[in-house]
């Protein structure tokens, strides 16, 4: 069976799909499956060992450039690559006009929630099969549900991301690190800069743990430095892709990380990590709590560097 998976974006989104991929694999150990995913995100989606294709789709850059012939080039390459597929079955896992439409071009069956389990209920008008998954659920299981009952079967246990990290980079230090995740999408998610330095500088000096700070635009990259240069031993990593995004992670003693897409692609790693959140509720789009990670704040709340460091130590992982 060949079954192409719709999840086009963001990066956080995409790693709550690999749960649901395990379970798939698990219950239809032969089936082929495609990805069809934007293109910043291809490696992502290709982490997910169950994943045998990504086709990348270029939406976000396609829409700045609607009148360039190039452009509609590019989106009939992608309209055939996915009818020259010949898909038997394919999911579309956002719920969304933007997904549901490159869903179509796949020419085949097509599965996706009912009207009253996505914020846009038009898209569902493009299924040919739909679903209702509680809106309630975690992101997670939603689509553990939705795949579930798409292909007959109950999710059950905890999820499994069933990712692995690449080799450990060769630009780092000898010894145990620290990765820091202090970039995110908006301010208002940010974590202060002195609650970085605070909790950094207790790792340097009571742990000997490298901290080692992440970047991914130009402010990003400054506020890496600012902090880098306040810590003792820290390192500003250099510029990453998300595979080498992923090593640097998979390899790490501990992750600490606000409301981004590298904390969730952390917590599919299985590394001890600690979630911040200060304007967003982490009981629905959070990391997935467990042994060796937690969740701590929420909309209106700032952790504190002590909040931080307990949580982190009470990890499996981090003694």
């Amino acid at each position: 069976m060949k079954i192409l998976i719709v999840r086009t974006s963001s990066m956080g989104d995409l790693i709550h799909t690999y749960p649901a991929l395990t379970d798939l694999a698990r219950h239809f150990p032969d089936a082929r499956v495609s990805w069809l995913a934007e293109e910043g995100f291809a490696r992502i989606a290709a982490l997910h060992p169950a994943v045998e294709t990504v086709i990348p789709i270029a939406w976000r850059r396609w829409r700045k450039s609607l009148a360039s012939p190039a452009t509609w080039r590019e989106i009939g390459a992608c309209r055939r690559a996915l009818r020259d597929a010949r898909f038997d079955l394919v999911v579309d896992m956002q719920g969304l006009i933007k997904s549901a439409i490159p869903a179509r071009w796949a020419r085949a069956p097509l599965a996706g929630y009912d009207a009253e389990s996505i914020r846009e209920p038009l898209a569902s008008r493009c299924y040919d099969k739909r679903y209702p998954v509680s809106r309630a659920l975690p992101a997670i299981e939603r689509n553990r549900q939705l795949l579930g009952r798409v292909f007959g079967y109950t999710p059950e246990g905890a999820p499994v991301f069933g990712i692995a990290a690449g080799e450990r980079p060769a630009w780092l230090p000898a010894g145990d690190y620290a990765v820091l995740l202090h970039a995110t999408s908006r301010a208002s998610k940010e974590w202060p800069e002195e609650n970085w330095v605070a909790l950094a500088t207790r790792l340097a000096e009571e742990k000997g743990w490298t901290a080692v700070l992440p970047w991914g635009n130009d402010a990003e990259k400054a506020r890496a430095g600012r902090l880098a240069a306040r810590i003792p031993g820290a390192l500003a990593a250099p510029k990453l892709n998300l595979g080498e995004a992923a090593a640097l992670l998979g390899h790490a003693r501990a992750v600490v990380g606000v409301d981004t897409g590298l904390t969730h692609l952390a917590n599919a790693l299985d590394v001890p990590l600690v979630g911040i959140y200060t304007d967003t509720e982490p009981s629905l789009t959070g990391v997935v709590e467990g042994p060796r990670a937690v969740n701590l704040g929420g909309t209106g709340q700032c952790p504190t560097p002590q909040a931080a460091w307990d949580a982190l130590f009470a990890l499996e992982g981090t003694a």
